[in-house]
């Protein structure tokens, strides 16, 4: 008998490196369904994670495209009142509330944590994202309100799994708990090497928001003159067009083909922020791209210094100054694009989905892990 896996998601309002998870996840089972709150049909008018998607009565207030600050303070309500009484185990995907899920003590829990919500237990991480001084504050203050009750969810979740090592520290800092660390998966089938030379531009690669610190590359690219490339798009992006000189680019949202083009034929990713796991740094690996990254959260894991590119120290210098010198010592001739692709493999798909089987086997009663391939995504 198969057991039915229910996976709860926060939002499908934007197609992101948690969607992605969320995919893999509901794909452990052939009689899976996923929930989550609010579904954006104009942008998924399809299943999500192609497997059944039902939200909750919030769906009827969500304001589309993507704007649903305003039901933030209901979305802890619709987590703890979705029946997920079908499920016999539910694995939440968690970014703030998935994990105020409540169900019959006899239905184990799995939560796969992106992170606990950093602007709810990070002061630093509120600044920028609440639209001045007003919204920082009913920010701050809503953050406060919400601490206990985060971690008390996180506290009747049976196993915590982390997507770094990063994360796991900030669970174990702000929820007390320890936890199993499963990257999340990175789709090494599709990002792959090509014979293509390498020409001279940078690229930044992801959404244009303000934790991506994408001020940082423009401002080396202005200062040291060097070509910069900027793909994708996002609230920032007026902002960092008005900074960026001469050698900036901006190409706006791409298709995966045309990132995966730019990841072949530029010279190396800049990658200034600190993430809890960043599969960008990854995905350009995979296709043998060097990468220029900060020192600091997930790309500390999956960027090796000097054999797949450069870790920037963290720390109290300007980080502006650190991308100028390491994009002047650049030599992409110096990385052998074998050693970086084999890198990002660690991080595939089926390695994910096979460590997600087994840990599910060691939690849950019944549950069968299948035969799959480690080396490939299929």
């Amino acid at each position: 008998m198969t057991l039915r896996l229910v996976v709860v998601h926060e939002r499908f309002t934007e197609l992101g490196g948690s969607e992605h998870v969320a995919r893999q996840l509901a794909s452990l089972s052939p009689d899976s369904r996923v929930f989550a709150p609010i579904v954006d049909r104009d942008r998924f008018p399809d299943d999500p994670a192609e497997r059944p998607v039902t939200a909750s009565p919030l769906q009827a207030l969500y304001r589309r495209p993507g704007r649903y600050a305003h039901l933030l303070p209901l979305l802890p309500l619709a987590m703890s009142t979705a029946d997920l009484s079908d499920a016999d185990v539910v694995v939440t995907s968690h970014h703030a509330f998935a994990n105020r899920i409540r169900v019959p003590p006899d239905i184990p829990v799995i939560s796969y944590t992106h992170s606990p919500a950093r602007w709810m237990w990070d002061r630093a991480k509120r600044r920028g994202e609440a639209g001045g001084l007003a919204g920082t504050a009913a920010l701050t203050t809503y953050a406060a309100f919400a601490r206990r009750g985060d971690r008390a969810a996180a506290n009747r979740v049976d196993v915590l799994v982390a997507n770094s090592q990063t994360v796991a520290r900030r669970i174990r800092r702000w929820w007390g708990r320890s936890s199993v660390v499963i990257h999340p998966p990175v789709d090494t089938e599709l990002h792959t090497p090509a014979e293509a030379e390498r020409d001279d531009a940078f690229l930044v690669a992801g959404r244009l928001v303000p934790y991506k610190r994408v001020e940082v590359a423009i401002a080396a690219a202005n200062r040291s003159g060097r070509r910069l490339v900027v793909a994708g798009d996002g609230r920032s992006r007026a902002a960092l067009e008005a900074m960026a000189g001469p050698t900036v680019e901006f190409v706006g949202a791409v298709s995966d083909a045309e990132l995966r083009h730019l990841y072949r034929t530029c010279s190396a990713l800049l990658f200034p922020g600190d993430e809890d796991f960043g599969m960008v740094p990854v995905e350009a690996q995979a296709c043998g791209m060097p990468v220029i990254a900060l020192g600091a959260g997930g790309a500390t894991e999956t960027v090796v210094d000097g054999r797949t590119g450069v870790l920037v120290p963290a720390g109290r210098a300007d980080p502006v100054d650190g991308f100028i010198r390491a994009m002047g010592d650049h030599d992409p001739c110096r990385y052998d694009p074998a050693v970086v692709r084999a890198n990002a493999e660690r991080f595939s798909a089926a390695r994910f989905r096979q460590r997600f089987d087994r840990l599910l086997g060691e939690h849950v009663t019944g549950w069968s892990e299948p035969a799959r391939p480690v080396g490939g995504d299929g």
